[in-house]
């Protein structure tokens, strides 16, 4: 009721300090650029959705996701492929047996950035949204709810407080 009535602008609102309403601001900021930076950073990391929804799935079941083959590895295994199929003396052969090397090392560096980003900067913002958030989230409610009852016991008083006026008024 109490809530009903201060949206409609027929109770009065305790408002909050200054300083907490500010802190309030910066824990939604924090929030939502947050939930931005994870969710872009995760699209970076592994730009096919449908690999994103699996892994997402796997995460969810408890279960280990399995290891893909980044794409600079696979294109090594082509060009290894491909050289061992033209020759490795070859002089074209020879070219991609070593950039076929050199993509193999790239691939297992991408790899390795990929683990290291999703436990090092990823599992940090996660934590963040889903403990510490959830924290503030859960004593918000809680403080607006408190804020409500000691609105609605204001205004049961005053009410009080005018009957009692008009009643020794009337007297």
């Amino acid at each position: 009721l109490q809530f009903t009535e201060e949206k409609l602008g027929q109770a009065e609102k305790t408002e909050l300090d200054a300083h907490f309403e500010n802190l309030l601001a910066r824990a939604d900021c924090t929030k939502n650029w947050t939930e931005k930076i994870l969710r872009q950073t995760e699209v970076l990391l592994q730009p096919n959705p449908s690999a994103r929804v699996e892994e997402f799935l796997y995460e969810k079941l408890d279960r280990k996701v399995p290891s893909r083959v980044t794409n600079g590895e696979l294109l090594a295994q082509y060009m290894t492929e491909a050289a061992s199929d033209f020759g490795p003396g070859t002089p074209y052969g020879k070219t991609l047996i070593k950039v076929g090397e050199t993509q193999r090392r790239l691939g297992a560096a991408e790899r390795e950035f990929i683990h290291c980003a999703s436990i090092n900067f990823l599992t940090p913002l996660r934590n963040f949204l889903e403990g510490d958030w959830r924290t503030i989230s859960k004593e918000r409610r809680i403080l607006q709810n408190r804020r409500l009852d000691l609105d609605a016991c204001k205004a049961r008083l005053k009410k009080a407080k005018a009957a009692e006026a008009k009643a020794a008024v009337t007297l």
